[in-house]
């Protein structure tokens, strides 16, 4: 049986800012506060966050509505991979996040999922605000 990571986040922006906030380099450190980041923002094209601690390649890229990523945390098993979808929904003036992680390593859900948590959703929700 496969686990799968699924969140619902409502974020008071549009979905381009996720967008951009997701898939620029830039802005990705801005998020997390000045973590190195170097992402490709286009299919099959790599990235690398918080100094190589998650990494992976870009699989389908369609601007402002989804991001999926083949994605990995640094410590995992060499060629072990797992599949992240973003996708973004406008309501109104908010953005419905539905996000997606399957295929990850047993026993890493917990983990995996306070991660998610404090690393993206917490500093994106305070990105869009500020």
């Amino acid at each position: 049986m496969t686990i799968t990571i699924h969140e619902e986040i409502t974020f008071k922006t549009n979905p381009n800012t996720l967008y951009q906030a997701l898939t620029d380099s830039k802005r990705f450190s801005e998020v997390t506060g000045g973590a190195p980041t170097d992402i490709q923002a286009d299919a099959g094209g790599s990235f690398s966050l918080f100094g190589g601690m998650i990494e992976g390649r870009m699989i389908e890229i369609v601007p402002n509505e989804r991001i999926v990523q083949a994605w990995r945390a640094g410590n995992w098993e060499s060629g072990v991979y797992s599949i992240v979808k973003f996708e973004f929904q406008q309501q109104e003036n908010e953005t419905l996040l539905i996000f997606e992680h399957v295929g990850f390593p047993a026993g890493q859900v917990e983990h995996l999922k306070v991660g998610w948590t404090e690393n993206y959703w917490e500093p994106l929700k305070k990105y869009v605000s500020e």
